[in-house]
């Protein structure tokens, strides 16, 4: 056994004994980042607080909105998962390093475009890649044989760059082609301060996002089935491979999770990060009754396990989703007395319908009928135009509806 595997296991090792004394014992965690470095979110309620701490979310502006939470990192947002609608925000929109939560874009683009059970061989590149010391890896050899699972579990999971440079191959061809997918889906996303670099979050001055593209990224990955398992699953192993003759022990690096050291009732999964640069940060995904949540934390120094439990008890605590009950099912178009001429049907003609009952975000208490709400027509690059209504409370946006078009206007022509 190489010295890479054996320290590999040793961390594997030392991982589960920390567990241990963690669950047993209220000692502080000393563990390893991704990288082999302490890490810095080990102490759950940081002193002293940052220059952070003090500054107040940007949607404490709004009018009878709840006053967020104080939390440590720069930058942080909170979103309802259904609604879209944002609940806190702090600098959400200012450019930052994302380190490795990079890897739940790469992760989608591989659910999206891969079949899990295929099986692969590791390309050179992939395998030898990645030179940083300290590197987070399972270790994986040339011509060592995964399946797509493996390799995207020792993604999300293990945070294994060297399996982020198989899985953008396999999807794309290359890293490069991959990468450009990866700046195409965030685009498609509505993203728009976000360029990445590379497939893995390793530090690069032109690879950032900010906390509201992440909170897109993240959101769309979670209504991906495939995706969401990996998100969730706190414990996997890789049998015996073909060049490796001990099993891999893959443990979820999120400490909020079920039996974890900072474990939050009805934390589903996330995504962690760190590096220098980026400091730590975190994407978390949770669920109460019938809210569901997604926050992120960026540069955060200490603080972002305590930061998302202070804004998901933010959430829980203060909003509610609510069901729109005066939206149609149906919108139908009223005819001119001059159109029953050139037209084949004479009656009103449905034009849009939509497809789920809509629902927005209010805080608690707050009366639907409060609400304003505008329409908009929108082009639909997979088919028939879509209409869309925004609710807005106070002029910030708390949900929507959208309306697909039945036929075309055309197709009614005599």
């Amino acid at each position: 056994m190489n010295i890479k595997k054996k320290q590999f296991f040793r961390r594997i090792l030392t991982g589960v004994l920390c567990s241990a004394v963690i669950i047993t014992q209220a000692v502080p965690v000393f563990a390893t980042d991704e990288y082999g470095a302490p890490l810095v979110t080990a102490t759950p309620t940081p002193d002293p607080h940052t220059p952070y701490y003090k500054q107040p979310a940007d949607t404490d502006s709004i009018k009878d909105w709840v006053k967020g939470p104080q939390i440590e990192g720069e930058s942080a947002i909170l979103v309802d998962m259904f609604t879209g609608a944002v609940l806190y925000s702090k600098n959400a929109d200012k450019t930052q390093y994302p380190a490795s939560i990079t890897k739940i874009m790469t992760a989608l683009l591989g659910c999206e475009k891969l079949n899990p059970s295929q099986k692969f061989a590791m390309t050179a590149s992939a395998a030898r890649s990645i030179t940083e010391t300290n590197s987070s890896s399972i270790y994986a050899d040339t011509d060592e044989e995964f399946t797509i699972e493996q390799a995207l579990m020792a993604v999300m999971l293990q945070s294994a760059n060297e399996m982020t440079l198989a899985v953008a191959e396999l999807t794309s061809g290359s890293t490069k082609k991959f990468v450009e997918q990866m700046n195409l889906k965030a685009r498609q996303l509505g993203c728009t301060n976000t360029h990445f670099n590379n497939p893995n979050g390793l530090p690069d001055e032109i690879h950032y996002t900010t906390a509201s593209d992440m909170a897109k990224i993240a959101r769309a990955a979670w209504f991906n089935p495939t995706f969401r398992k990996f998100a969730s699953t706190q414990y996997y192993e890789i049998p015996p491979t073909n060049k490796f003759a001990e099993t891999r022990y893959l443990l979820n690096h999120h400490k909020m999770m079920k039996n974890q050291a900072y474990a939050y009732n009805g934390v589903l999964g996330g995504k962690t990060g760190y590096t220098e640069a980026a400091g730590n940060t975190l994407v978390t995904y949770a669920k109460n009754d019938n809210t569901y949540l997604v926050s992120v934390v960026l540069q955060s120094v200490n603080g972002a396990y305590s930061d998302t439990k202070a804004l998901l008890d933010y959430g829980f605590n203060n909003f509610s989703r609510t069901a729109v009950k005066d939206l149609p099912s149906k919108i139908t178009r009223h005819l001119l007395p001059a159109e029953k001429y050139i037209l084949k049907d004479y009656k009103d003609d449905m034009l849009f319908e939509t497809r789920r009952t809509a629902s927005v975000s209010l805080p608690s208490g707050v009366d639907s009928n409060a609400l304003e709400k505008t329409y908009s027509i929108t082009k639909n690059p997979a088919g028939l135009p879509l209409l869309t209504v925004t609710y807005t409370y106070n002029d910030h946006v708390v949900g929507s509806a959208r309306y697909y078009q039945t036929r075309l206007l055309s197709d009614q022509l005599l």
